[in-house]
């Protein structure tokens, strides 16, 4: 008979330590939590498709094949009512995507300028800016995008457009800004141009192991730009200003852009830059006194010392928040169904009253949010990681 003790292990050493590197500490709690989730999902799923049967619906995504019978007033694709629901759902994702983009961008440069602003050391300016701030982060987003699509309904008719800048008009029926055309040859020198720049740019970064200087900035441009400068000469890529211009009772050329979208982009980005002054200034401040009076004893201006000392240490506050900045600006382009602006959540909402699949419906809402969601936390969670590497965040 086999003696009890000299049975082997279920777990040998090396074995029970993986086991506790992927389980933690609490493994057997953590099974059971696992397992109770894993029932209780597969309990609701069970309830609804049940449910679905019993009112003689079932599950399916063919509806995706039927054709829609709507218009969309807003798109980036040809869309004609008739076309399936399929690639309604697509020009509604590409409306998401043009405005989550655009806010973001639009924010983070408005945010960033007045988060740097504040922290400069000028009474009014840093008083005005609290103040905008304040405003801005407890006023309900809600309200502010109705404030923004009444403030365009406010705007004169075409004829007597405003124009704050040459060449730019703002009217009831939108907002027409210059814009840069391809008037022949390819676009892909461009994007080619682009990948270019930021290759160089990474590789010399980490063979330096510092930032640029702005001598090595325009070699490291010139070295990127040169390949696809010519090939844009000997591919006969032409380019040409758009610009918008009266013609009757409408403007025409340029960058239009609709009332809706236009209060959507102010709304979001007003609002998120208030955000994001906050999340730079918090930043800036959290990198002590004495970094800066390193930097002047080294005789750095104070413009250097921002970039080169203070920055970096401060990006470790600012990224993991800015994540969250981003990401609830995407989702909160889904109000634009409030002022009528065709984003994904319209057309779904549209699709569900139309079709009657409205769980299916909204399960391709929740996967396309997710999809657009999920890539961009990775991306800046591994931008994170890299400046944890080079010792600016905290690991």
């Amino acid at each position: 008979m086999t003696d009890a003790r000299s049975a082997p292990p279920l777990l040998d050493a090396g074995g029970f330590a993986a086991f506790r590197r992927w389980w933690g500490d609490h493994a057997i709690a953590q099974a059971v939590a696992l397992a109770f989730a894993t029932a209780l999902v597969a309990w609701l799923a069970a309830n609804v498709i049940g449910s679905m049967h019993r009112l003689g619906m079932a599950p399916s995504l063919d509806y995706l094949s039927q054709p829609a019978n709507f218009d969309i007033s807003e798109s980036l694709l040809v869309y004609h009512a008739g076309d399936p629901y399929a690639r309604a759902i697509l020009v509604g994702v590409l409306n998401t995507l043009k405005l989550a983009i655009a806010g973001c961008a639009l924010a983070t440069a408005i945010g960033v300028a007045l988060g740097v602003a504040r922290v400069a050391g000028n009474p009014l300016l840093s008083g005005l800016i609290s103040a905008y701030v304040e405003i801005a982060r407890n006023t309900p987003l809600t309200l502010q995008l109705f404030f923004w699509i009444a403030m365009t309904h406010t705007l004169p008719p075409v004829r007597q457009a405003l124009q704050p800048f040459p060449h730019a008009y703002l009217s009831v029926r939108g907002v027409y800004l210059p814009w840069l055309t391809v008037d022949s040859g390819e676009i892909w020198p461009i994007l080619a141009l682009f990948v270019a720049l930021i290759v160089v740019v990474r590789f010399v970064h980490k063979r330096l192991a510092r930032p640029l200087r702005a001598t090595e900035w325009l070699l490291v441009v010139a070295l990127a730009t040169v390949p696809s400068a010519l090939w844009i000469v000997f591919d006969g890529l032409g380019f040409s200003l758009d610009l918008p211009a009266l013609r009757g009772f409408n403007v025409v050329g340029g960058l239009s852009l609709t009332p809706e979208f236009a209060a959507m982009l102010a709304g979001l980005s007003v609002y998120y830059a208030a955000n994001t002054a906050e999340i730079v200034r918090s930043g800036l401040q959290s990198v002590t006194r004495g970094q800066w009076e390193a930097g002047r004893a080294l005789g750095l201006s104070r413009l250097r010392i921002l970039q080169l000392v203070v920055l970096p240490q401060a990006m470790r506050v600012i990224t993991p928040l800015m994540t969250s900045t981003y990401l609830d600006l995407t989702k909160d382009t889904t109000l634009g169904v409030l002022i009528g602006f065709t984003e994904l959540t319209a057309v779904i909402k549209t699709s569900a009253n139309n079709t009657g699949n409205a769980v299916e419906t909204i399960l391709v809402l929740v996967v396309v949010f997710l999809a657009i969601s999920l890539p961009v936390s990775a991306a800046i969670n591994a931008y994170n990681r890299a400046l944890a590497r080079r010792g600016y965040a905290t690991r």
